[in-house]
């Protein structure tokens, strides 16, 4: 008897209300099974950055902020540019702050 090859189901990646939430979502599901989903784009590169601040933390702050770095695969300085970028456009986008 030969066997039916099973029909993949097909998967669709949710919409996420917010970036917690699709995180919380691929913490738990994997890339690879929504390979057919994904789609080459182009990237670009922003400007050479060229003023630098310097900030002081705490050892125990600067371990953490390490540890979620490396966790996604970048370095501490990017994670916190990210941060900062990303906080900046929050406040952008709420005016009674």
């Amino acid at each position: 008897a030969m066997r039916k090859k099973k029909p993949s189901k097909l998967r669709r990646i949710p919409e996420f209300a917010s970036i917690e939430e699709e995180a919380a979502f691929w913490d738990t599901h994997s890339t690879a099974d929504y390979e057919d989903e994904f789609a080459p784009v182009r990237v670009r590169f922003a400007k050479r950055l060229s003023t630098g601040v310097t900030i002081r933390l705490d050892p125990e702050t600067l371990q953490k902020v390490r540890t979620a770095a490396h966790e996604q695969g970048i370095g501490p300085t990017t994670l916190i540019r990210m941060w900062v970028l990303e906080r900046l456009k929050q406040k952008e986008g709420s005016p009674h702050e």
